[in-house]
């Protein structure tokens, strides 16, 4: 998947381009972002950019942001998706791709694709 921006791997073994490949559904995409602090108002202009195109996307089901506490300039961002396709849909989609560059040199996005895991007597899957 090329973007105008690159990604970090949270897992260097397991980068985000080869998680697009597996069929998976549904699935959870966890980014973490870091921010300089100079840069945090530019950050979250850029992502409320993106924002509005991904939250169009087919497949999308819904978005949180979370900021860390206190002077850390550190985001998670929560999405959850019905697919891996859908989600490689969406990264793909010119419209999302174009607003990429905006966002402050500073930015390092990290994401990753999850799935639910069924504990007994705690969560289900």
């Amino acid at each position: 998947m090329a973007t105008a921006k690159p990604f970090t791997p949270l897992d260097e073994k397991f980068p985000f381009d080869r998680q697009l490949g597996i069929a998976a559904a549904p699935v959870v995409l966890v980014n973490i972002f870091t921010v300089d602090p100079a840069d945090e108002e530019g950050f979250l202009s850029a992502f409320e950019a993106a924002a509005e195109v991904i939250t169009k996307a087919p497949g999308f089901i819904s978005m949180q942001l979370h900021r860390a506490l206190g002077e850390s300039p550190t985001y998670l961002n929560y999405v959850m998706w019905e697919s891996t396709e859908t989600v490689r849909a969406a990264f793909a989609d010119p419209a999302f791709v174009a607003k990429l560059p905006a966002y402050p040199a500073s930015v390092v996005a990290r994401p990753h694709l999850f799935q639910k895991v069924a504990v007994p007597g705690f969560c289900t899957a």
